[in-house]
C-alpha cells in the first residue's frame, strides 16, 4: 500500500498536517531488529512508527535499513533517541527520519537542545551531510535536489520532547515555551517513577503533574502527547487536550492477537 500524501511539490508530513487540523496521530511502538515487521506494521493504518532506540537494542544500521523498508508506506518513521544529544540526533535524520524523539528532556536548555539539533543553520545547529537521507525522504523533490531537502527537512520533520521527571515539571512553563518544539510528550511511567510512585500512574501526584504539563503545552501552542495502552483510553486523554498517541509494541501487538485467537479455543486444546 503507497501513501498517496507521500509525493508531489509542497509536500508537508502528514503527521504534522493532521496535528495541525487538529485530529490525533497514532504511533506503533518498534522494539526488534525486524524489517519485516517494521514495514508491515507500517502499512496497518498508523501515523508513524515510534522506532524505539532507547530501550532496545536496535541500531543505527537498522534504522537505516527500516527507513528503506517502510520508504513510501503509509507511516512515517520517527526514532527515539537513547539521550538528548545534537550529534545522536544528527545521525537518525541523516539515516531518513521524519521525527525525532528525545526522553528525558527535563530543562529549557535539554528542549532548546532538541530543537536546534532538527533543524539547519540560522535557525539550528545540524550538520550538513544528509546525502543517505535526501535519497529516501518522502518529498520527491529532493531526490535531485539537495538544497530542496534543506528546506523540506527544516519544515516537516517532528520535534518531540518528552517530559517524564519531576524535575521537568517544575520548569513546565519554560520547556513548553521553547520555540521549535512541535510536541510535548509525556512519559506517564518514568514521570510516575520520578514522584516515587514506582509506576502507580493513576496516583493523584501523577494526574496532578500530567494536568500542570497540559496547561503549560495549550498555553504556549505545543501539541500533547502520551501513551495510550488501549484504544478506550484514547476519548478520554483527546477530551484532556492530547493529540498524539504511543500505542503498544509489535510485541504487545502479537501477544494480544494470540490471545485474542487461542482464549476461544481453550476448551478443546485441553479436552
Amino acid at each position: 500500500m503507497v501513501n498517496p500524501e507521500m509525493s508531489g511539490a509542497n509536500w508537508e508530513s502528514p503527521v504534522k498536517r493532521r496535528l495541525r487540523e487538529g485530529r490525533p496521530v497514532f504511533a506503533a511502538t518498534i522494539t526488534t531488529a525486524s524489517l519485516e515487521t517494521a514495514a508491515r506494521m507500517a502499512e496497518l493504518g498508523f501515523d508513524f512508527l515510534w522506532i524505539e532506540m532507547e530501550h532496545s537494542p536496535i541500531t543505527l544500521e537498522t534504522l537505516r535499513n527500516m527507513v528503506l523498508a517502510t520508504r513510501g508506506l503509509p507511516a512515517l518513521p520517527f526514532a527515539r533517541v537513547p539521550v538528548n544529544e545534537i550529534w545522536m540526533a544528527k545521525r537518525v535524520l541523516d539515516a531518513g527520519v521524519s521525527g525525532v524523539i528525545f526522553p528525558f528532556t527535563s530543562t529549557p536548555e535539554l528542549a532548546q537542545q532538541a530543537a536546534v539539533a532538527c533543524r539547519y543553520p540560522p535557525a539550528g545547529r545540524r550538520g550538513s551531510g544528509a546525502g543517505l537521507a535526501q535519497r529516501s525522504w518522502p518529498d520527491r523533490e529532493c531526490y535531485s535536489d539537495s538544497e530542496h531537502y534543506y528546506d523540506s527537512a527544516d519544515r516537516n520533520v517532528t520535534v518531540i520532547a518528552i517530559v517524564e521527571e519531576a524535575r521537568a515539571v517544575e520548569r513546565i512553563e519554560e520547556i513548553a515555551a521553547t520555540p521549535g518544539v512541535d510536541v510535548i510528550f509525556i512519559g506517564t511511567s518514568d514521570l510516575s517513577f520520578s514522584l516515587g510512585l514506582r509506576g502507580d500512574q493513576r496516583h493523584p501526584k501523577v494526574q496532578e503533574a500530567i494536568a500542570r504539563v497540559i496547561d503549560a503545552g495549550k498555553k504556549h501552542g505545543k501539541f500533547l502527547g502520551r501513551p495510550a495502552g488501549a484504544p478506550e483510553q484514547v476519548a478520554e486523554y483527546i477530551k484532556q487536550g492530547f493529540l498524539l498517541f504511543q500505542a503498544p509494541t509489535e510485541m504487545d501487538f502479537m501477544a494480544a492477537g494470540a490471545k485474542h485467537y487461542l482464549g476461544p479455543l481453550a476448551g478443546p486444546r485441553t479436552g
